[in-house]
């Protein structure tokens, strides 16, 4: 099968996930539509750096660098984009492994010459080996994956989600990078949105591209135990409260939150309509599902006031300031020319930080 060549970036962080980050890799070279490359992207983490180039010194096809921004993920993808060589640039969290087809069918989507993005489907692996009865559906993204909600097939969204996309690289010529900032960094506060963010802007930049989502394009996420507990359900939905916040502070509300709307108005009723009944049926877990339901929208909902208030009181700093360039990672000489600098905006948080 024909289509654009694929790079495959792989942003990693910590050793406690070497067997994952092994079997994140292995998924890739599995596949049925190969990949040009595989991109390991490491964090500000030497020494699992050098344990990786150790593992895959004698591998084709796989690269080692470091980051070359600032901590975090957003930072990362920025290094891997700018570093890649494939006409696409997927992305494959550290903790996921890929379906044989994953990529074949991100290529069946750039048939279109007019697709800019694709992603597809993330389904859970939970540590416990089963979902716990309270986790809604609804909330999937809470740990990373596809919810219930979004509409099946392959069908043309507002944005991708992160953990599971690919960009044509003509999508970053146009709008840039992900912004730094605002997506996760190692074990702070989990934050995210930074691909909602950078697809809205891509939309500013492109108002003819189009943005797939393929729920045949499935990867496997792991889930550990400590997030199938309520502590980190709640957190998470506040981070992302604070998210929506600066997302809507960087490209306004209307667009910043339309697909949130209706999630909020039709998605999230449905949901709790359906465990109150689960519960009236003296089903396993209904009236802990609607409650959760309940909790992680007032959660997410106070994280989006405090982010807004403070997004109010850093009025006098605009955002985005004018794009910084992020520096080119370091190459071997065997290795391709270095492309172009990668335009990213920088994201200018409000005082104070994300982390209170």
């Amino acid at each position: 099968m024909t289509g654009p060549g694929i790079s495959v970036v792989i942003c990693v962080y910590t050793e406690d996930r070497w067997e994952d980050i092994l079997a994140a890799v292995s998924s890739v070279r599995a596949q049925s539509h190969p990949a040009l490359e595989t991109l390991l992207v490491v964090d500000h983490n030497p020494a699992l750096r050098a344990r990786l180039e150790r593992a895959y010194e004698e591998s084709d096809g796989v690269r080692v660098l470091a980051n070359a921004g600032p901590r975090g993920l957003s930072a990362g993808r920025n290094t891997g984009i700018a570093a890649s060589r494939g006409e696409v640039i997927a992305f494959l969290d550290d903790d996921a492994v890929a379906e044989r087809d994953w990529l074949r069918r991100f290529t069946e989507g750039y048939a279109d010459p007019r697709v800019l993005a694709v992603g597809g489907r993330t389904v859970p692996v939970w540590a416990s080996g089963r979902r716990p009865a309270w986790f809604p559906e609804e909330f999937d993204w809470v740990v990373g994956c596809t919810y219930k909600g979004l509409p099946p097939g392959r069908v043309r969204v507002r944005n991708v989600l992160g953990g599971n996309a690919s960009f044509r690289r003509a999508a970053f010529e146009a709008a840039g990078g992900f912004a730094t900032g605002i997506g996760r960094d190692g074990d702070r506060r989990p934050l995210g949105c930074e691909e909602t963010e950078l697809c809205i802007r891509l939309g500013r930049a492109r108002p003819d591209a189009v943005l797939l989502i393929d729920d045949r394009a499935v990867i496997h996420h792991r889930v550990p135990a400590p997030r199938e507990h309520f502590a980190y359900f709640r957190g998470r939905t506040y981070a992302e409260g604070l998210s929506k916040a600066l997302v809507a502070r960087s490209v306004g509300a209307g667009k910043g939150l339309e697909s949130e709307r209706r999630y909020v108005t039709r998605v999230l009723p449905a949901g709790v309509a359906r465990a109150v009944r689960d519960a009236l049926l003296g089903r396993p877990g209904g009236a802990g599902r609607a409650g959760a339901i309940v909790a992680g929208l007032l959660s997410a909902a106070a994280g989006y006031a405090l982010g807004s208030l403070r997004a109010r009181r850093a009025a006098g700093t605009a955002f985005p300031p004018t794009p910084a360039q992020e520096p080119e990672p370091a190459r071997e000489p065997a290795q391709a020319p270095p492309r172009a600098p990668l335009q990213a905006p920088p994201w200018t948080p409000a005082p104070g930080g994300l982390d209170e």
